[in-house]
C-alpha cells in the first residue's frame, strides 16, 4: 500500500484521527494520537517526533529526540476505538542522520529479511507462530518491600468446583485436561471465535482456535504463516486484538509463560522454512522428508539454541516453564512427531510446501521482531556452516534411562544463564549488521538490571512456607 492508498483507505472509512504505533526494545507496543490533518503524503517521509529517552532501553535523555516514521503499508483501521482510527506502525531513524535506529526491533526484522536474500539461500523466510494464552477472570498482585502475592481467578479454574456460585454448575477442566473439551466445560468458544472474526476482519489469515491443555483458560489461536516481517506486524496485532476482545468481555488475557502452578505453561511453537524463487527449500528425501538443508537449520537451531533463549524465551517467567522432566521441550533434540524434543518436523502433511521445521522451545512473551530474527540467523548460520544435528531422538524422553538422558543437553535453566549464553555466542547475530554489538549488549544490561536481579533480591512468598520457622 503507498501513501496515497493509505491516505484513501483513511477517507474511505471515514477516519477521523491517526494512531501511529512502534515496538519498545523488550516488546511492549506503544503508540500516540494525531487528528487526521496531521497526515499527508509528506509524512510517511518527514516522520512525527517524539522522546526517545522514555522509551524502555533506547535513547538516553541528552540525546533523546527521535522520529518516528508510518509505513504505509501497514495501514489498518482499528476495531476498538470509539472514534473511526487509522492504524500506521512506524519504522524509528534519527531527526539528524536520519539513519534507522539500531534498536527498533522492527528495523532488525528488516535486516534479517535482508541478509537472507543477501546469502543466496533464500529470498522468504515464512514463520509461523503457535501463541498459546491465558483468559482469566480476575487478577490481582503486589509486590512490595514487606509484602509479595498474586491472585488467579477463573470460571474454569477447577480449584473452584467447591465455591459457592449461586449456583455452581461445575464443569470445570482438571489440571492437563482442557485438550479439547466441547462446551459447557469450555467456556470461551464464544469469545476465541470473536478473537478470530476480529483478526480476520483486520486481514490476519487464522487456521484454527481452540481450548489448551490447562485449566483455567488456556487457549490457543494459530495464524497461518508469513514472511518474517509481516508476522511479526501481526504477532503484535494479535495480542492487541486479544487483550481488547477479552476486556470489553470483562475477562483478562495473558501471555505470560507459566501463570498457574502444576499445569501447562504457554508456549510459542515457531514454525520456519525457506523458499527461494517460490520454491520450498526444506523438503526433500533425507529424515522426515526434508532437506539437507533443513537438517543443517536444524544443526544451527541445536548448537545456539541457549544463547536464542536470551530472546525466544526472555522473561525470567519463561524458565518455570522450560524445566526438565515436565513435558517441556528443553532437551536440544530433533525428531518427526516427538513432542518433547526442541525441534520437531511436522508430519500432518506430504507436500513439498508443507515440509517445514518447529522450534518448541519459544514462549509468547518474547518481542517477536527480536525473536524471529533470531531463529533466522541461527537457521542460516546452521545451513552455511554445514552444521549436522547428529541422530534424531524418536523415543520417549521422559522413559529414556539415565545414561542416555544424561547425554542431552538442555536449554538455559534461567533467563540468568539464557543472557550468559548469549554474551558468549552471539557472532551469529552479528552477521549483515542484522544484530549490533550495541543491541547484544543493552538486552543483555537490560534484562539483568531491570528483570533478573529485581527478581533474585526479592524473597518469595514460597520460602516463607519452607523456612520461616527455621
Amino acid at each position: 500500500m503507498t501513501p496515497e492508498q493509505a491516505l484513501a483507505m483513511a477517507k474511505e472509512n471515514g477516519a477521523k484521527v491517526v494512531d501511529v504505533r512502534f515496538m519498545d526494545f523488550p516488546g511492549i507496543w506503544q503508540h500516540f494520537t494525531v487528528p487526521m490533518s496531521e497526515l499527508e503524503a509528506s509524512t510517511f517521509e518527514d516522520g512525527y517526533g517524539f522522546d526517545g529517552s522514555s522509551i524502555r532501553g533506547w535513547q538516553p535523555i541528552n540525546a533523546s529526540d527521535m522520529l518516528v516514521v508510518p509505513d504505509a503499508s501497514t495501514a489498518k483501521m482499528d476495531p476498538f476505538f470509539d472514534h473511526p482510527t487509522l492504524v500506521l506502525i512506524g519504522n524509528i531513524v534519527d531527526p539528524i542522520t536520519r539513519e534507522p535506529y539500531s534498536r527498533d526491533p522492527r528495523y532488525i526484522a528488516q535486516k534479517a529479511e535482508a541478509y537472507l536474500k543477501s546469502t543466496g539461500m533464500g529470498d522468504t523466510a515464512f514463520i509461523g507462530p503457535e501463541a498459546e494464552f491465558f483468559i482469566f477472570d480476575d487478577i490481582q498482585y503486589e509486590s512490595n518491600a514487606n509484602s509479595a502475592f498474586y491472585a488467579i481467578d477463573s470460571v474454569e479454574g477447577t480449584w473452584n468446583t467447591g465455591r459457592d456460585e449461586c449456583p455452581n454448575l461445575g464443569y470445570k477442566p482438571r489440571h492437563k485436561e482442557g485438550y479439547f473439551p466441547v462446551p459447557p466445560t469450555d467456556k470461551f468458544q464464544n469469545l476465541r471465535t470473536e478473537m478470530m472474526l476480529v483478526l480476520e476482519q483486520l486481514g490476519i489469515d487464522v487456521e484454527c482456535q481452540h481450548h489448551e491443555v490447562a485449566t483455567a483458560g488456556q487457549a490457543e489461536i494459530d495464524m497461518r504463516f508469513k514472511p518474517l516481517l509481516q508476522m511479526g506486524d501481526q504477532l503484535v496485532w494479535f495480542k492487541y486484538v486479544l487483550k481488547n476482545v477479552a476486556h470489553r468481555a470483562g475477562h483478562t488475557v495473558t501471555f505470560m509463560p507459566k501463570p498457574l502452578f502444576e499445569d501447562n505453561g504457554s508456549g510459542m511453537h515457531t514454525h520456519i522454512s525457506l523458499w527461494k524463487d517460490g520454491a520450498p527449500l526444506f523438503a526433500g528425501d533425507k529424515y522426515a522428508g526434508v532437506s539437507q538443508e533443513a537438517l543443517w537449520a536444524i544443526g544451527g537451531i541445536i548448537k545456539h539454541c541457549k544463547a536464542l533463549c536470551a530472546f525466544t524465551n526472555p522473561t525470567t517467567n519463561s524458565y518455570k516453564r522450560l524445566v526438565p522432566g515436565f513435558e517441556a521441550p528443553v532437551n536440544l533434540a530433533y525428531s518427526s512427531r516427538n513432542r518433547s524434543a526442541a525441534v520437531r518436523i511436522p508430519m500432518y502433511s506430504p507436500s513439498p510446501k508443507a515440509k517445514r521445521i518447529e522450534f518448541r522451545t519459544p514462549d509468547p512473551s518474547c518481542n517477536g521482531y527480536l525473536a524471529f530474527s533470531a531463529i533466522l540467523m541461527a537457521v542460516l548460520d546452521g545451513i552455511e556452516n554445514k552444521m549436522e544435528p547428529g541422530d534424531p531422538l524418536d523415543k520417549n524422553i521422559y522413559d529414556l534411562p539415565p545414561e542416555e538422558l544424561a547425554e542431552l543437553e538442555s536449554a538455559p535453566g534461567s533467563l540468568d544463564e539464557a543472557l550468559a549464553a548469549l554474551a558468549a555466542d552471539h557472532d551469529f547475530l552479528l552477521k549483515g549488521d542484522v544484530f549490533t554489538q550495541d543491541v547484544i549488549d543493552m538486552w543483555i544490561s537490560y534484562k539483568t538490571e531491570n528483570e533478573v536481579n529485581p527478581v533474585r533480591l526479592r524473597p518469595h512468598p514460597h520460602e516463607f512456607h519452607l523456612y520461616y520457622d527455621i
